[in-house]
This record gives structure tokens, C-alpha cells and sequence, in this order.
């Protein structure tokens, strides 16, 4: 069995400003106060054993597989030469497992764990296989494809993600304000998705974003005078590390 993460960090998050965080966006404005160039990298785990066997995994603590630690290392040597500052990462063990592997690469002391980017709760979906989810509940997996995880009983909504990824915005620029100028994110593909759509102020799960086990999204932040909107954008969006292992095809 699989244990579940739960957090009371989490649940405070989730309660705190939380309608105030559904107006806000993490775009040029959001960075106004920056006084230097920043790069976010975002990463998603290796491939877990969840992965590996087409199970949606939500806040189960599924660890990665022998191909998982090996895209781990692949990634990890990619960021050996970027001047890493700063690795945050999701808790849970196929986040944090990845993250280790890339701090040891990168000589960082430390991780910097953060409850906001852990993976969406999937509900009913939790540690079950497309093909059963399929099979055991049709009309919901079938409306699952129109409005994804707003569909399945008992998953975490659209508004709950959004407000989410504002959190983890706001603490990643709070270390670029605080020195960092390289910041290394480590999380899920589900959250990968609101990160995203936190820079575009955008509300629905549908279209998403491609998103594979250990692919590599570059956020770029350029502040271009004081207290004015910076130049931001999105100059790389699912990159994968030029050695990296095939994987079987992303579920959450």
C-alpha cells in the first residue's frame, strides 16, 4: 500500500485568502518589485512506480522507478552548469526523490519542500488505472475528458489548483527577491498545469499542457525599470534533457 500525503500546512493554504488569490496573476505586474533578471525552471518527477503502471497517483507517495532515477540523473546533469541558487520542491516522494538526486548534482545543500506543490487530489481516481477508471465509472470518465479533474467526485477543484500555484508563485518570488537568480521548482504534472496558467490568468483545466516525467518548462523574468510591470515569458515549455529515457505516456 501506498500512503497518502496529508498536510495541516496544506489545509491552512487552502483556506487562507484563498478568493483574493483567484484574481490575482503571476505576470509582469506580479514581479514589479524584482531588481534582477530571474530564471524559474520547473521540473516534473522521474517516472514513479504509478507512472509506470498508468495509475493516477494524486497525493498518493508513489517512489520513482529504475527509469524515474535514471531521467532523475539525466536532468540533473543538464542543471549542473545553470548556477542553481535555489531547489523547491513538492514533498512527496517522487518530487523529492528527484529533487535530491538534482541538489546533489548541483552541490546544493539543501531542499527547500514546500505543501504547495504537491500534486492535485485525484478523489475517487486515487491509485486507480485508466482502463479500470474507465470501466468502473464511464459517465464520469467520459466527462472527465471535457472538464478534467472538476469532473471526478471528490477531486480538488479548478479554483483550489489556481489558488494553489498563486502560493507557490509567491514563494518563488519571494526567493528571487530575497538573492536568487536561478530557481529550480520540482513538482507534478497536475500542478505544472496551474503553474502555467497562473501567468495567463487562466481559470479551466482544458487545454492542457504537455508535461512529461522529467520535462523542463523556463519561465524568464526581466525587470526593465523600477517598480514597473517586467518582461516575462515562457521560453521553454516541456524540454527534455537531450539523454533522457523514454517513458510510458504521462497520467496524473
Amino acid at each position: 500500500m501506498y500512503t497518502r500525503y496529508e498536510s495541516e500546512e496544506l489545509d491552512f493554504l487552502l483556506g487562507a485568502d484563498f478568493e483574493a488569490s483567484l484574481s490575482e496573476v503571476a505576470d509582469g505586474s506580479f514581479f514589479s518589485a524584482l531588481k534582477h533578471d530571474t530564471n524559474i525552471f520547473f521540473l516534473r518527477h522521474g517516472q514513479s512506480e504509478g507512472n509506470a503502471r498508468m495509475t493516477y497517483q494524486g497525493r498518493l507517495d508513489y517512489p520513482l522507478d529504475e527509469t524515474g532515477l535514471a531521467q532523475a540523473h539525466d536532468a540533473a546533469r543538464w542543471f549542473s552548469d545553470k548556477a542553481v541558487d535555489v531547489l523547491v520542491s513538492s514533498p512527496q516522494k517522487r518530487a523529492s526523490m528527484t529533487a535530491q538526486i538534482i541538489a546533489r548534482e548541483c552541490g546544493l545543500s539543501s531542499v527547500d519542500f514546500q505543501p504547495s506543490l504537491v500534486e492535485v487530489d485525484v478523489g475517487i481516481f486515487s491509485g486507480v488505472d485508466v482502463e479500470t477508471a474507465k470501466t468502473t465509472h464511464p459517465e464520469i470518465f467520459q466527462e472527465f475528458y471535457h472538464r478534467s479533474w472538476d469532473a471526478v467526485p471528490g477531486a480538488e477543484s479548478s479554483k483550489s489548483m489556481y489558488s494553489r500555484a498563486i502560493a507557490s508563485w509567491k514563494h518563488l518570488r519571494d526567493c528571487a527577491e530575497e538573492g536568487a537568480r536561478t530557481i529550480v521548482c520540482v513538482t507534478h504534472g497536475g500542478l505544472i498545469q496551474w503553474l502555467v496558467r497562473a501567468t495567463l490568468g487562466v481559470h479551466t483545466w482544458l487545454p492542457l499542457i504537455p508535461s512529461s516525467n522529467c520535462g523542463i518548462s523556463h519561465y524568464v523574468i526581466q525587470p526593465i525599470a523600477e517598480k514597473k510591470p517586467a518582461f516575462v515569458q515562457w521560453a521553454m515549455i516541456n524540454f527534455k534533457a537531450p539523454s533522457s529515457r523514454k517513458e510510458v505516456k504521462p497520467v496524473f
